[in-house]
C-alpha cells in the first residue's frame, strides 16, 4: 500500500491501539444506533482518543469517557488524526 493510500485508510475503532487519537469518518450500524452514537458525541469528524482496549473499548470523546462494546466499536470507522500544520 502506498503512503498516499495509507493516509486515506479507515479502520474500525476497535482495531485502534490504546493512546491513539483518531477522527470518526463513518458510522455503519443501524440508523437508530448511529443516531444514538451521534448523541453521545461519536459524530462524523469528531476527535476520539482510545484509552483502553479490553473486552470493551474505553474512549474519550467530548471531554467524557465512554465505554463501547467491541461489536459497537467495530461499526465506527475512523482515520488517523492528521498532524497539525502551523502557519508560517
Amino acid at each position: 500500500m502506498s503512503v498516499a493510500a495509507a493516509a486515506h485508510a479507515w479502520y474500525p475503532l476497535n482495531r485502534v491501539r490504546a493512546g491513539c487519537v483518531v477522527i470518526v469518518k463513518q458510522l455503519t450500524a443501524a440508523p437508530e444506533v448511529n443516531q444514538r452514537l451521534r448523541e453521545m458525541g461519536f459524530g462524523e469528524e469528531q476527535r476520539v482518543k482510545v484509552i483502553t482496549l479490553q473486552h470493551n473499548v474505553l474512549c474519550q470523546v467530548c471531554n467524557a469517557r465512554l465505554g463501547l462494546s467491541a461489536a459497537l466499536a467495530a461499526s465506527i470507522l475512523v482515520a488517523p488524526e492528521e498532524p497539525v500544520r502551523l502557519a508560517a
